[in-house]
């Protein structure tokens, strides 16, 4: 990446740069009854659904570089919270492009997810991360990402 500051817009219809960063969700251990392929369609099937669909309280945005290569995304979802019932801003889903990873990325999309959350009145800004996605994890606790409630699951077969 230049030194020159991202560009963080609206995605269109169009921007299927989003799509094929979809196996990046699932590029690392899972737990054990997770499966690859149907965590990865899963998820293209719901980013496809924003894309195209655009429902109310979801907001795709994509980050350019100076060149106007795009090199990430993030999906906010406005929500509202359990306990409180005030309004909350979920991190859905957010990606870096391999070859842009460590460039600043995608602390710069979590800083726009803050912002946006700021100017939304919301009183947190949410996430989920699966145990094994180390990298992720990293990056959300070195920004004060903190644990608030942990998802227990247990198959039955």
């Amino acid at each position: 990446m230049n030194d020159s500051p991202l560009l963080i817009r609206l995605a269109a219809d169009d921007d299927d740069f989003i799509l094929a960063l979809v196996p990046r969700f699932a590029d690392f251990a899972l737990p054990a009854w997770r499966r690859r392929h149907e965590c990865v369609e899963g998820i293209r099937r719901d980013l496809l659904h924003h894309l195209e669909d655009q429902p109310a309280n979801s907001f795709l945005f994509v980050a350019e570089n100076g060149d106007g290569e795009r090199v990430g995304f993030i999906h906010l979802q406005r929500t509202a919270d359990f306990f409180s019932g005030r309004s909350n801003c979920h991190i859905s889903d957010l990606a870096v492009a391999p070859q842009h990873e460590g460039n600043g990325v995608g602390k710069a999309l979590l800083a726009h997810a803050e912002q946006w959350a700021r100017e939304h009145q919301c009183q947190l800004v949410t996430l989920a991360v699966f145990p094994g996605n180390e990298r992720a994890r990293a990056l959300y606790e070195a920004s004060g990402y903190a644990t608030d409630l942990i998802k227990l699951a247990k198959p039955v077969r």
